[in-house]
Formats: structure tokens, C-alpha cells, sequence
């Protein structure tokens, strides 16, 4: 698996950790991607929800048993039009 794959496939559900961001309260948080837009993702992080701009972060998946890290400004698409425009 590499990163074009996983930046194609769907990725609402999978677990995903901060690896990097520039705001230092986010680093290392751990959760499950509940929702996504073009600009942010939506995180279900220890019962509670929160959403982070993905710009602003370099994000490490969970990816059928592999972790992959991929910078959030690379996927900065609506999930629909990633699919697509990643190549």
C-alpha cells in the first residue's frame, strides 16, 4: 500500500493519529475520522467529537494493517473529488 491508494480510498472510519500539526495541543491525539470535507476532518477522540483543519496537520493511518503518513494538504478535497483528482 502507498499513499496514493489510501489518498483515493474512503477515509471515514479509520483510525488515525497526529503525527505532526501547528497547533502543539493537537500532536499525538489518537481517534477515529467520523466525517470529512474538503478543509477538516472529524474526529471521535475519547468519547468526545473534534474537528481539525487538514492543512494544518500530517496524519498517520491505520491502513489495512499498515500506517501510512500522508500531510494533510495533499488531500485537501471533498472526499468525492479526491478520489479523482489524486493521481
Amino acid at each position: 500500500m502507498d499513499e496514493k491508494t489510501l489518498a483515493r480510498d474512503e477515509l471515514i472510519g479509520l483510525h488515525v493519529k497526529i503525527k505532526e500539526c501547528t497547533d502543539p495541543g493537537w500532536k499525538g491525539k489518537t481517534g477515529v475520522i467520523v466525517d470529512e470535507t474538503k478543509n477538516t476532518f472529524t474526529i471521535e477522540t475519547e468519547d468526545k467529537y473534534k474537528i481539525i483543519a487538514k492543512k494544518t496537520a500530517v496524519f498517520e493511518f491505520n491502513y489495512h494493517g499498515e500506517k501510512i503518513t500522508l500531510d494533510g494538504s495533499k488531500i485537501m478535497y471533498r472526499p468525492e473529488d479526491r478520489i479523482k483528482k489524486i493521481r
